[in-house]
């Protein structure tokens, strides 16, 4: 294994073009405080729509309501076309989108759209009633597009709010952020669900209803301070073009990243490396309830395992930051994707609730810390002037690889009749992420992204 790597240096083209460029102390400072503060709330807004929409409520209220009525089998068919349209709708518009923000310095203004596009779809959930599983799907699929597409352009903006030797603290920050803001909304969403005739709710439907009206509340609310404190970059285009000459400028930097990511060497070899072990933590991430329920754990316990890695996830990440920023970010990923290891072969051994609770703890301690890190050290590879474009890349990529461990999740449970060999079988992708990762050259690829841009 190549010894980890030094940081990169702060050099080139960051400090011209970036957001967090200081002229002097005083306001300079607090300015730049107040930026990454703000950019750090924007993490706590939408991980709400991540946790109550995504993963606790909507996928039993979407079979249980929504689609009440519908032949055996339906609900769960429609729900994972539900899933796959807006994945697709996300990765074939975050590159183009990406390059055309880049160009018009409009990665805040795409992030708002995104953001009221996805705060709204929420905030519309309220009107699902019983039967009304194609409202729901739309809906859905609207916010998933809304919250992914976003988070495209809000990653973008790390570049601008943080310096490259500050870009672990922030980044593990920001997720730190996403834990606890996701945490705390979904501990009170569960809790009108679970009892709301003690706060005055008929029953719980509605209690539900409101809860996804609470999202787009929230996600709304704490995002404001992003778009009021987070400067950007001056843009390419002098002044404002017309669309279609804006959509075919998009069409043409992304060809030209396209054809010119040779000249990134060491940045393609981390976006492979990324593919696999992200593909990794992605399907432990996706296959975690079904697992559970093959091997017979209650619902209750499931929602709580979620619960708890919520709780560790916040200061375990937040924690994690701070050693990436001293011990360097390349170390604290290897030791990350190890705990994930140790994470799958656990699983194998699983048997009862208490396990599973031993497991979301694990995961809590690394899952937020890998993430946070992986977008710090991507960062750091990609052109200063194109973040936006080179993370739109990365969606659209990841996405589509992604698909990979679900896939072979499936094939492995099926051929063996059992999902114990599946989720073994997810080791894989981390020993070939780790042994890539390993390749990279840190240093060399920090120099060619302030170079070569």
């Amino acid at each position: 294994m190549r010894p980890a790597p030094k940081r990169c240096a702060e050099r080139g083209s960051y400090g011209r073009t970036s957001g967090w460029a200081r002229k002097g102390r005083g306001d300079g400072v607090l300015d730049e405080r107040k930026a990454v503060r703000s950019w750090i709330l924007y993490d706590w807004a939408n991980s709400a729509f991540a946790t109550t929409v995504m993963a606790a409520v909507m996928p039993t209220f979407y079979g249980s309501v929504a689609a009440v009525g519908l032949a055996e089998g339906r609900a769960s068919a429609y729900w994972g076309f539900t899933q796959t349209t807006a994945a697709i709708v996300v990765a074939l518009l975050s590159p183009l989108l990406g390059a055309i923000a880049d160009h018009t310095g409009g990665k805040k203004k795409f992030l708002a759209f995104f953001t009221w596009l996805g705060a709204l779809a929420s905030c519309g959930m309220f009107a699902i009633g019983e039967g009304d599983w194609l409202l729901a799907s739309v809906l859905v699929v609207i916010g998933m597009v809304g919250f992914g597409a976003g988070n495209t352009f809000y990653d973008a903006l790390l570049n601008d709010v943080a310096s490259p030797s500050r870009r672990e603290r922030v980044s593990a920050r920001g997720f730190a952020a996403g834990y606890l803001g996701g945490g705390v909304l979904l501990a009170v969403n569960l809790a009108l669900i679970l009892a709301p005739g003690t706060f005055g709710i008929p029953d719980k439907t509605m209690a539900t209803r409101i809860s996804f009206f609470s999202v787009g509340l929230w996600w709304l609310l704490f995002s404001l301070p992003l778009f009021r404190n987070v400067k950007e970059p001056k843009p390419h285009a002098a002044k404002a073009e017309p669309a279609a000459r804006l959509f075919m400028t998009g069409v043409r930097r992304l060809r030209d990243t396209l054809a010119g990511i040779k000249r990134y060497p060491e940045l393609f070899k981390f976006m492979v490396a990324y593919w696999f072990f992200f593909d990794g933590i992605n399907t432990i991430i996706v296959m975690a309830t079904s697992y559970g329920t093959d091997i017979g754990l209650e619902q209750q316990h499931l929602i709580a395992a979620l619960l708890l890695t919520q709780i560790v996830g916040f200061p375990a990440t937040w924690l994690f930051g701070k050693l990436a920023d001293r011990l360097g970010g390349f170390k604290m990923l290897y030791a990350a994707l190890t705990v994930y290891l140790v994470i799958v072969v656990l699983g194998y051994f699983m048997t009862n609730a208490a396990h599973f609770y031993a497991l979301a703890i694990l995961v809590g301690l690394v899952q937020g810390g890998a993430q946070s890190t992986s977008r710090a050290i991507y960062s750091k590879l990609i052109p200063p002037d194109r973040t936006a474009e080179f993370n739109g890349f990365l969606s659209f990529s990841s996405r589509f690889f992604s698909l990979a461990g679900p896939l072979a999740f499936a094939v492995v449970g099926l051929a063996t009749g059992s999902s114990r060999p599946a989720i073994l079988a997810i080791s894989a992708f981390f020993f070939i992420g780790i042994a890539l990762l390993a390749t990279v050259n840190y240093k060399k690829g920090c120099e060619e992204a302030a170079t070569r841009s």
